[in-house]
């Protein structure tokens, strides 16, 4: 629609208010209460215009029926000013002389001059809160504009922050009162970004200065991805002289929309740990000692020579990383394949999401998501199984909460009681390990009540027949009686999810890491293709929600034993050729070996030199007391890191890496988008790129694997699938995020896939008619519980990042979570340590007795090593993918162990 501003036409969308198109004819107004990320509120009154005639704020004014808006009368100047000056007279003369904010940015171009702020300065020490580490409140710059309360409950969904006092009293608080670090915050740092005035700060910026972007002279700005979960979020990096000072979220970031969490948006401080590997070490007489890179490559090199003529090829192995950039990890499986000969290159999502990439692409033929996230506010039902986003995945959480708020129908599957649970509409606390019959339950229903479509059945599906016959075996007592969700729950989910105009699956770790994984996740895909809520407009299909920031991408670009870049198998003899004219040399066509196949032919002595980047085994690996074993049976181990972690402590070399701000090149995130990440720092002392590291021990070989530079890692890669062909760093420069499929430079990427078809043989959808099967490990009177493992908000993975934070400060001890009753009949006090001890090995935590784990379940993060938590995990895998059941294990507790 048009409107005229000071006499120019401007064209607006419908719905747009009256700051929209002043904005739109290029005119800045004083917003001090406003943020576009939230509903307008209309209190400060400094964005005062003349519409038709009237004087009204233009934030809370629709632009509908109106015809001309008027702004530069000297009589509205005049009112913006006196409306802007009130505000600053009850202010300190720091707010507008010693700030970097939006309120002194104003007053400058409105010619407030400073010493209108006539507030007192005397108890400005006193008004300061800064016990939380990241986020402090100087109460004497608030002005109760309320952004932060509106952004807490408005974006993040936390709620943590409200308003107190009365008039000229009111200011902004903890919600809980009492200090901020004591408060419900979650430290996503949306009310720093938020606040005018700078009241609310963070270390490491001029107070203001995130919400107003305004950084003194000498700070540099790098855009780039966060290398912590798999959300992809978009940041800027503040740097001086190389030097991270701090961390905001891109305003314009396609997937985090200016927002960010406690660990991509402040937890870097691990850069500059002085535990920083900053050299190459050698084992010698039992010791690592520093040595030179030249030291270093060469005895790599002799390693490798030694076990080429002893065991072959096939007697060397590599572990990739999900936190190295696609151009690494694609730069890693080449040199395996091209200058080794094998296919034993592996990387981490065989502990994590290797069965999305399997069930997945045997349902729907990719082996990624469905939609983009995008499009999730157009869901009317979400159901999150197996999933703790408001932690894990803190952006994402954030985004269904709201949407749950908003009016959208959760449905939460999960045995714990924690995060969107809250928040649910009806919540299913399965047993651990039941998560199939839980999904042929919820199917059976859909069926019986003819909650599926048809149409897309008989048209784009396969298997049918077979899954009927199959889930006739689960009706809701059945499924009941296995899960332990009462009948009438699976009932009411099955109509919730089958009458939902638009419903979407996400899902995480609490679907793949079970002995039959791979089976949950096609039962989960079952329900999307039952309900044709996948490749059609009536859904949103799966979203799987990655664990860390790269394993899409490592597992998209080959780093693995299967399959080449793009998924093509090492088997197929066209998928072979087609790489081998790239890297003009032949590519071999067995399989490789697993992580956990490594490690056993590690142990049997066929497995002569592991090459581990990125990755601390020894403690991420189920049964970790066997892995350790496996390294030390191994003649050569390398380890490739920025910490000497326990893995580097039983190598045999230890090389020390670059992190995700030091390194440039690309991740793909969890729904399938290429993102630009680029240096903001250098690495410290001699500590290298993951990439130039290759590019040295082939070197070392007498190998040049060609890709001098990221960028021409990425163009190889396009050139050996088709997938990526129209991927490069210079489109991604030119238009930021693109997803995959994307084999046209000149087209956009698929972001919502199977419009046309599905990408299996057959082009349909295919269901599975995979039965309930139990999980390897079962309670008994000897170990009575069932153990669950998973994250918590404050950390990530094993925490050698966070750990190195004042994220420690935040959450600084490994708990055990139990509910009241086990702690009873255990004999366990809240606060003290106990002792979990399972069949394969023994941990020893702090109790957290609690009503969120159910009886007879107990739960521990990973991210405190030391507390061994690693040791009590099984062996047990999904036979499909060999991702270890990390949510089953049965342990017993106790308050007086024997500690080794």
């Amino acid at each position: 629609m048009g409107v005229r501003v000071d006499g120019f036409q401007v064209e607006v969308p419908a719905g747009a208010s009256v700051l929209d198109a002043v904005r739109a004819a290029g005119v800045v107004l004083p917003t001090l209460c406003h943020d576009d990320r939230l509903p307008p509120a209309g209190s400060c009154r400094t964005c005062l215009v003349r519409v038709d005639g009237v004087v009204a704020a233009s934030c809370v004014t629709p632009v509908d029926g109106h015809a001309h808006i008027e702004c530069d009368a000297e009589d509205l100047r005049d009112l913006r000013r006196d409306a802007l000056a009130l505000l600053v007279s009850d202010l300190p003369p720091r707010a507008v002389r010693e700030t970097h904010s939006v309120l002194a940015g104003f007053c400058d171009a409105l010619g407030v001059d400073p010493g209108t702020a006539r507030g007192t300065e005397d108890t400005a020490a006193a008004a300061v809160d800064d016990s939380h580490p990241y986020v402090h409140f100087d109460q004497d710059l608030c002005i109760a504009c309320g952004r932060c309360v509106r952004m807490c409950a408005d974006v993040q969904g936390t709620f943590a922050l409200t308003l107190v006092n009365r008039g000229a009293d009111t200011v902004a608080a903890p919600g809980t009162g009492g200090p901020w670090a004591e408060s419900d915050c979650v430290s996503c740092g949306g009310c720093v970004d938020t606040c005018p005035t700078g009241a609310i700060f963070q270390p490491g910026l001029p107070a203001g200065a995130a919400a107003s972007r305004s950084l003194p002279a000498d700070v540099a700005v790098t855009r780039t991805t966060c290398g912590y979960c798999g959300v992809g979020c978009a940041l800027e990096v503040a740097s001086v002289e190389g030097r991270i000072t701090a961390v905001l979220p891109d305003r314009d970031g396609p997937v985090n929309r200016g927002h960010a969490c406690v660990k991509g948006r402040f937890a870097h401080g691990f850069l500059s740990a002085p535990d920083r590997l900053t050299e190459p070490l050698i084992r010698r007489g039992g010791v690592l000692e520093p040595v030179s890179w030249r030291e270093a490559l060469q005895h790599i090199a002799e390693g490798f020579g030694a076990a080429l003529r002893d065991g072959g090829p096939d007697s060397i192995a590599a572990i990739c990383s999900s936190r190295a950039t696609n151009e690494e990890n694609y730069l890693v499986q080449k040199f395996m394949r091209t200058v080794i000969g094998t296919n034993n290159i592996d990387n981490c999502s065989r502990l994590c999401h290797a069965p999305t990439a399997a069930g997945l692409t045997a349902s729907f033929g990719l082996a990624g998501g469905t939609d983009s996230f995008d499009r999730i506010e157009q869901a009317d039902c979400l159901l999150v199984v197996g999933a703790n986003p408001v932690e894990a995945h803190p952006v994402v959480g954030a985004r269904l909460v709201n949407l749950a708020l908003s009016g959208a129908k959760l449905l939460v599957a999960d045995p714990r009681a924690v995060g969107l649970a809250a928040h649910a509409d009806l919540h299913l606390r399965p047993r651990p390990g039941t998560n199939v019959a839980l999904c042929h339950g919820i199917a059976h229903v859909m069926v019986a009540e003819d909650l599926v479509d048809q149409e897309f059945l008989r048209d784009r599906a396969t298997g049918l027949s077979e899954l009927l016959e199959m889930l006739a075996q689960y009706p809701p007592d059945e499924a009941a009686a296995i899960t332990g969700v009462p009948a009438a729950d699976i009932v009411a989910a099955a109509r919730m999810y089958g009458r939902a105009r638009r419903p979407a699956i996400v899902y995480g770790l609490g679907v793949t890491e079970h002995l039959h994984g791979t089976d949950g996740v096609r039962a989960l895909a079952n329900l999307a293709i039952l309900r044709g809520a996948v490749g059609t407009d009536r859904g949103l299909g799966i979203f799987p929600l990655r664990g860390q920031n790269n394993v899409q991408g490592a597992s998209d670009m080959g780093a693995l034993p299967d399959v080449l870049p793009g998924y093509n198998k090492v088997t197929a003899a066209d998928a072979r050729a087609a790489a081998e004219r790239v890297w003009g040399t032949a590519v071999p066509s067995r399989p490789g070996m697993r992580i956990p196949e490594m490690f056993a032919a590690a142990r049997a002595g066929r497995l002569r030199a592991l090459w581990i980047i990125g990755e601390d085994v020894c403690h991420t690996d189920p049964d970790s007391n066997r892995v350790r074993a496996a390294l030390d049976a191994c003649p050569l181990v390398i380890s490739q890191d920025l910490f000497l972690s326990e893995t580097s402590r039983h190598a045999d070399v230890v090389l020390p890496a670059a992190a995700w701000p030091e390194k440039d090149g690309t991740f793909v995130n969890f729904d399938r988008r290429f993102q630009r990440v680029r240096p903001a720092a250098q690495p410290p002392g001699q500590a290298r790129t993951d990439f130039a590291i290759v590019h040295a021990i082939a070197g070392a070989l007498g190998a040049d694997l060609g890709c001098p530079t990221p960028a021409a890692a990425l163009d190889e890669c396009a050139r050996t699938s088709a997938h990526f062909a129209g991927l490069s760093h210079a489109r991604l420069d030119r238009e930021g995020a693109i997803p995959w499929p994307c084999p046209d430079p000149g087209r956009p990427g698929l972001a919502t896939l199977y419009a046309d078809g599905f990408a299996t043989l057959d082009g349909r959808a295919h269901l599975a008619a995979a039965p309930y099967l139990p999980p390897g490990e079962q309670p008994d009177d000897t170990f009575p519980l069932i153990l669950i493992t998973g994250r918590r908000l404050m950390h990530y993975n094993t925490g050698s990042m966070t750990r190195r934070t004042g994220n420690l400060d935040l959450d600084p001890t490994d708990r055990l979570d139990l509910h009241p009753d086990d702690a009873a009949r255990h004999h366990v006090r809240d606060g003290r340590p106990v002792a979990v001890e399972s069949r394969h090995g023994r941990a020893r935590l702090i109790a957290h007795v609690t009503e969120q784990t159910p009886p007879g379940t107990v739960f521990c993060a990973i991210h405190f090593p030391g507390s061994g938590v690693n040791a009590l995990t099984s062996d047990h895998a999904d036979p499909v993918t060999s991702c270890p059941e990390y949510k089953v294990t049965a342990v017993r507790l106790s308050t007086e162990p024997e500690y080794p």
